[in-house]
């Protein structure tokens, strides 16, 4: 299922020529991708808390950890220490099979969805965007959810620039809204 790397290697000659590069060892690549959840309700219940850990880790192929709370925060209740959320870090081929779910099976089940917004890099490379359910990947089954929750991911690459990263996403097939 490691299509996406093939199409990857395949793409070099073109990435070369569209970013003006000479060195082949200086093309953007993809580092790791990052899903995260927040939750907020999740310091109360321990029970939505690992139901969370589960599910992203049913998505991801790969254990998540909880995250903690670095700091207290009078506003929200919420003490240093504390659960607070849940992450996974895939890198090499558990990230390339994930990136390849998402765009051939995952993205597709959005509802009224017309591409990712080009507006998620945050100007050193890396991609960011949201969903608002898990229920979109195949893996989850609606039963064994206790709450419906969205998720957080960020894709870091190896480019200098939003540019270079944008064509190396495009390249592998990520789904961009149109330019309008």
């Amino acid at each position: 299922m490691l299509q996406l790397k093939a199409k990857y290697a395949a793409s070099k000659s073109e990435l070369l020529k569209e970013l003006d590069v000479t060195n082949p060892m200086l093309l953007p690549k993809l580092e790791k991708i990052v899903i995260s959840v927040g939750s907020g309700e999740g310091s109360k219940d321990q029970k939505l808390l690992q139901n969370i850990a589960d599910t992203i880790s049913l998505v991801a192929g790969q254990r998540a950890v909880i995250t903690k709370a670095k700091k207290s925060v009078a506003a929200f209740k919420i003490r240093q220490g504390m659960d607070v959320g849940v992450r996974v870090t895939l890198r090499g081929s558990k990230m390339y099979n994930f990136l390849e779910k998402f765009i051939a099976i995952a993205a597709p089940r959005i509802k009224d969805f017309r591409g990712f917004p080009r507006s998620g890099f945050d100007g050193a490379g890396n991609y960011n965007f949201g969903l608002s359910e898990q229920l979109i990947f195949p893996e989850v089954n609606y039963d064994d959810i206790v709450k419906i929750h969205g998720m957080n991911i960020a894709i870091a690459t190896a480019a200098k620039s939003d540019k270079e990263a944008l064509a190396l996403l495009e390249k592998l097939g990520f789904p961009f809204a149109k330019k309008n």
